[in-house]
């Protein structure tokens, strides 16, 4: 028994490194879906990137009768990195602009992911562009501002 238990334990706390495979990084945030979104946005337009869109998945649902969690995808880039990026493999641009989820789980706890720029990379054999780690290390900033106490 003691040795599930410690297995199970391990799992759980590898459960962030299973978004990784598939792609996805993701913190937790101490603040609020909105909160967390508006300080991502903020952080986002002080480094110089332009906003594509907003969008608010709950009021969709709200819109169709159907309840759901707070779940918010903001749509952004910057000519600087994408375009680069895109020189690599021009089917990056499929997942280009970059974008970022907010949401609150079942438990209350609220989340930002985006999709990991070296998985981007490696999808779309661009695995060697140069760009990708000054993506990685922008999207990490931009992940930390908006999650940080």
């Amino acid at each position: 028994m003691k040795i599930r238990s410690l297995s199970l334990g391990f799992l759980l706390c590898l459960s962030p490194l299973a978004h990784a495979a598939d792609g996805l990084i993701v913190s937790e945030s101490p603040h609020s879906p909105s909160v967390t979104m508006d300080r991502l946005e903020a952080a986002a337009r002080s480094k110089g990137m332009k906003i594509f869109a907003r969008i608010d998945h709950a009021a969709g649902a709200r819109s169709i009768g159907t309840d759901m969690r707070p779940t918010e995808l903001l749509i952004f880039g910057n000519p600087k990195g994408g375009t680069p990026f895109m020189g690599c493999a021009q089917s990056v641009a499929i997942d280009l602009p970059l974008k970022a989820l907010v949401w609150e789980d079942g438990d209350g706890k609220v989340w930002l992911g985006y999709n990991d720029p070296s998985w981007i990379a490696t999808r779309h054999d661009a695995g060697d562009c140069p760009v990708t780690t000054k993506i990685t290390g922008a999207l990490k900033a931009l992940a930390g501002a908006a999650t940080a106490p």
